[in-house]
């Protein structure tokens, strides 16, 4: 970020590319308000939207869609109209678009992967990545008890966190807490990890941009750039890619610390 946009958060940045997975549009822990000013203050090329941005399995059991749901579709399609690339990467919670995949609205395109190449020239497989998730593909019923024991967790963050907040603590994340501390779950990203960067190596390409686990992340594995968008349900987090190639991981949490950072300095300062 330049000095001129951390004097003025306000303004627009312009990048190359951004990357959103895990919205979950459709349920209740969708931080849909975040995703919108994130959105808004972001000016790209291409955005993926790297599946499960709709929750096709919630909607099935009822509508849930506030407003603010709404907010993030136009705010995507306002940016789609404004000339920006819009693609969106099926996943398994939204699997009921698959059916329509190489669709293409003007600048809006509907695929099942894509490959991406980076202002540096590498090549990126994009994909949301329950393909590599042993759980989703042959026990479908796992799966969804799989998402309702996430969903009770979510839940119980949400009390949690009220009684924090009201006792003057920061967000703490229970399943972000479980998924480092409980030793089949950290197996099971490792696992995913290494079967999607294994696809990557035997396609020959660079490396890989991925969701599904809800666990943001840049790193290398099996020789490969693996690059996790995480999500907008707890963490809030993106890949931005900048006019150099370079990617960045945005988290909310660390932006929001250095605006009250810049707050404070602005406060600070003598008349």
């Amino acid at each position: 970020m330049t000095s001129a946009e951390l004097a003025n958060p306000s303004r627009k940045q312009r990048v190359r590319t951004l990357w959103i997975s895990d919205v979950h549009l459709g349920t209740r822990d969708c931080q849909a308000e975040h995703l919108s000013a994130f959105l808004k203050g972001h000016h790209a090329d291409t955005i993926y939207l790297v599946g499960d941005i709709i929750d096709g399995w919630k909607l099935r059991g009822g509508m849930y869609w506030p407003q603010a749901h709404t907010n993030v579709i136009r705010r995507l399609l306002t940016m789609s109209k404004r000339g920006t690339k819009v693609i969106y990467v099926t996943g398994n919670h939204d699997e009921f678009l698959r059916r329509y995949s190489k669709l293409v609205l003007g600048n809006i395109q509907l695929v099942d992967e894509a490959i991406h190449v980076t202002a540096d020239g590498r090549h990126l497989l994009v994909i949301h990545g329950d393909q590599f998730d042993v759980i989703t593909r042959y026990h479908r019923w796992l799966a969804f008890l799989g998402d309702s024991a996430y969903e009770f967790t979510l839940t119980l963050n949400r009390w949690l966190n009220h009684w924090r907040a009201r006792y003057g603590y920061g967000y703490w994340s229970l399943s972000a807490y479980l998924k480092h501390k409980v030793k089949t779950a950290v197996s099971f990203i490792s696992d995913f990890e290494e079967a999607i960067a294994h696809e990557c190596v035997k396609r020959e390409l660079h490396g890989v941009v991925c969701g599904h686990i809800h666990h943001a992340e840049i790193r290398k594995v099996g020789g490969v750039d693996y690059l996790n968008c995480g999500d907008w349900v707890e963490s809030c987090t993106a890949l931005i890619e900048h006019w150099d190639g370079s990617i960045e991981l945005y988290r909310l949490a660390d932006a929001q610390a250095r605006e009250a950072g810049l707050r404070a300095i602005k406060v600070a300062e003598p008349a």
